[in-house]
């Protein structure tokens, strides 16, 4: 047995912002996919995944069948045959390693599940959303469910609120000299802390007028003109963000790349921003001369995503 393709997810704007309801934009990233997978004698990495998968289905159990039921007997035969995840997304780096384990349980064992390829209403899209934001809970405790909502469809998702969502198109890649690229921190980054973090920061009333006035506004306006084309504007607006962001999250952004992402902002060669939750795994850049900014950035592994 071998099951379809699970691809990985780029939050492009939004993280942190999403919790409190403001806008998203997350686009399937297809260098990096999971499958399930069988295998008679588990050692490593599969059999971790076997271990893993064994109480993920503990936990399936428990789980509200009014929203989603399990064909468990079969999860549970197939993980004591030697199930396992067989996935080249790196964890911990913010780009949706447990999102595509779960749209791949959910496509393999839901009962009555909701397919790609009928007609996605908005209800349908909330509804799953809900669903698997209940699943990846397992993993880092509170998951809105985008990511493992991204790899299912494997499409781009624009989030207007936590009830308003849709797949969405993005403008065709150009062969130009800009583009958006992953920096690799060489870290790994743990979810749960840093959404810990966010929480304790939003009890301060100053931080919540910075995320409100700015930190939305500008994750806002760069969504607009990502999804315009408007590519001029949308620096203006990435390179406010990023200020921001430095400014506002540092705790999110590991020590040793401060000084990097500062570089960034005064040299114009790129900007910085978190990818996912921050605390290590993938920083996203955004560059208007992808070489230039290859240059400045020569001492890391720079990875594009996206062509402008």
């Amino acid at each position: 047995m071998k099951g379809p393709l699970f691809y990985a997810k780029i939050l492009l704007f939004g993280e942190y912002g999403i919790i409190k309801d403001s806008k998203g934009l997350a686009i399937p990233f297809n260098s990096y996919k999971g499958a399930l997978k069988m295998a008679q004698n588990l050692t490593g990495e599969a059999k971790k995944s076997n271990q893993n998968l064994n109480s993920f289905y503990e936990y399936l159990k428990g789980l509200d069948i009014n929203l989603v039921s399990f064909n468990l007997d079969n999860l549970k035969e197939d993980i004591s045959s030697g199930m396992y995840f067989d996935s080249s997304i790196p964890q911990g780096y913010g780009i949706g390693s447990s999102g595509a384990l779960v749209a791949s349980i959910y496509d393999k064992y839901a009962n009555d599940k909701i397919t790609v390829l009928e007609n996605l209403t908005r209800d349908k899209l909330i509804k799953l959303k809900e669903i698997f934001s209940m699943m990846e809970s397992f993993f880092h405790g509170k998951s809105s469910g985008l990511d493992p909502l991204n790899s299912y469809l494997s499409l781009p998702i624009l989030i207007n609120s936590k009830e308003n969502i849709e797949a969405t198109g993005i403008p065709s890649q150009k062969e130009g000299k800009g583009a958006v690229f992953l920096l690799d921190s060489e870290q790994i980054g743990e979810t749960e802390p840093m959404v810990n973090i966010f929480m304790n920061k939003m009890k301060n009333e100053g931080f919540r007028k910075m995320l409100n006035e700015e930190f939305v506004t500008y994750t806002d306006a760069c969504i607009e003109d990502f999804l315009k084309g408007n590519v001029s504007s949308l620096f203006g607006n990435v390179k406010k963000l990023s200020k921001v962001v430095l400014a506002n999250f540092k705790p999110m952004i590991p020590n040793a790349f401060h000084k990097v992402w500062e570089k960034g902002i005064q040299t114009n060669d790129y900007y910085l921003k978190l990818c996912g939750s921050g605390g290590g795994g993938y920083i996203l850049g955004f560059t208007e001369d992808f070489e230039k900014a290859k240059q400045s950035l020569k001492n890391y592994k720079l990875e594009i995503v996206y062509r402008f």
